[in-house]
């Protein structure tokens, strides 16, 4: 399983390790990758996905999984996604608009 998150994309980046004595030896930088689930109300089920705490952050801002999948278009979407947001168009109602939250503080 690839270290990448399918929402934002974010991966493994390659860096150094610098000592005191300023040798230098490369070092892998991991993100943040955690597994959570999200209940989807249109689908009915629980959607299990590998996410950085970033892209968790986002979905719930968002509205959810049914939220993002709403909003998303397929060609923006990661391949891992692409089938959840089929089965997400095959069951929500036609003509459903997206969530979306209005500015109360401006």
């Amino acid at each position: 399983m690839a270290r990448v998150c399918p929402i934002s994309g974010k991966r493994v980046l390659v860096g150094n390790n610098v000592s005191h004595a300023n040798n230098k030896t490369k070092r892998r930088f991991l993100p943040n990758l955690q597994q959570a689930s999200f209940f989807s109300d249109v689908m009915q089920r629980f959607v299990r996905l590998r996410l950085c705490a970033r892209s968790i952050r986002t979905l719930e801002r968002k509205g959810g999984i049914d939220g993002y999948l709403a909003q998303a278009r397929p060609s923006q979407l990661s391949p891992e996604l692409r089938p959840l947001k089929k089965a997400f168009d095959k069951k929500a109602p036609q003509g459903a608009s997206p969530v979306t939250q209005t500015d109360a503080g401006n």
